[in-house]
């Protein structure tokens, strides 16, 4: 017997658009995702890691705040590459960002509610009036996040490339989000991702 472990049956490269059910990563973040991890392909996404799937938990949490964060989707580079684990993550919150300032890894880039990134996170916060939520008058703040999943380490590469990258995929993620719950004008979030500081 060798020591190499035995690669899963239903086990699976893709390419990034096909993440996290084929509706999270667009093709400008699917870019995003190789400037991040410096690959294009991926292990598939496990079948429950959907950003339908996600929605329909948001529905169902909805008016709750949640207390922590939940996962939409883990990307894992294939075996063989040099690991890397990106989590992408919702939650529900209470109202609209306050005013404090952001902490100073953070740029402020101006897309939905707030959307802030570093080099190796970036969140993105929208407001959702949609008939899917329980109470369709009220409004859903979510937040959707975008984080290395490691040890903090000094990042490698050019950083503001990197602060563009993650704003990317936060971007990407959350307007699949907003239209997978039928947002009103897709909860304020542009077509492309604005990535100039606010």
């Amino acid at each position: 017997m060798d020591g190499t472990p035995k690669t899963p049956k239903d086990y699976k490269v893709v390419a990034a658009t096909q993440l996290c059910g084929g509706k999270a990563v667009s093709a400008g973040a699917s870019r995003a995702l190789k400037v991040i991890t410096g690959t294009s392909r991926f292990e598939a996404s496990a079948e429950e890691y959907t950003v339908a799937q996600a929605a329909a938990d948001l529905v169902q949490t909805f008016p709750v705040t949640t207390v922590g964060r939940e996962d939409l989707c883990r990307v894992y580079t294939p075996i063989g590459a040099p690991d890397f684990d990106l989590r992408i993550t919702w939650r529900l919150v209470d109202g609209a960002p306050s005013d404090e300032p952001a902490a100073p890894k953070f740029t402020v880039l101006k897309m939905g509610e707030e959307a802030l990134a570093a080099e190796d996170m970036a969140y993105v916060q929208f407001a959702c009036r949609s008939d899917r939520l329980l109470n369709s008058s009220s409004v859903a703040h979510i937040v959707i996040g975008v984080q290395h999943w490691a040890v903090p380490t000094e990042p490698e590469g050019d950083v503001e490339a990197l602060k563009d990258a993650y704003a990317t995929v936060a971007h990407s993620v959350s307007l699949a989000m907003a239209k997978e719950l039928g947002c009103e004008d897709d909860g304020g979030l542009p077509a492309q991702p604005v990535l100039d500081p606010a």
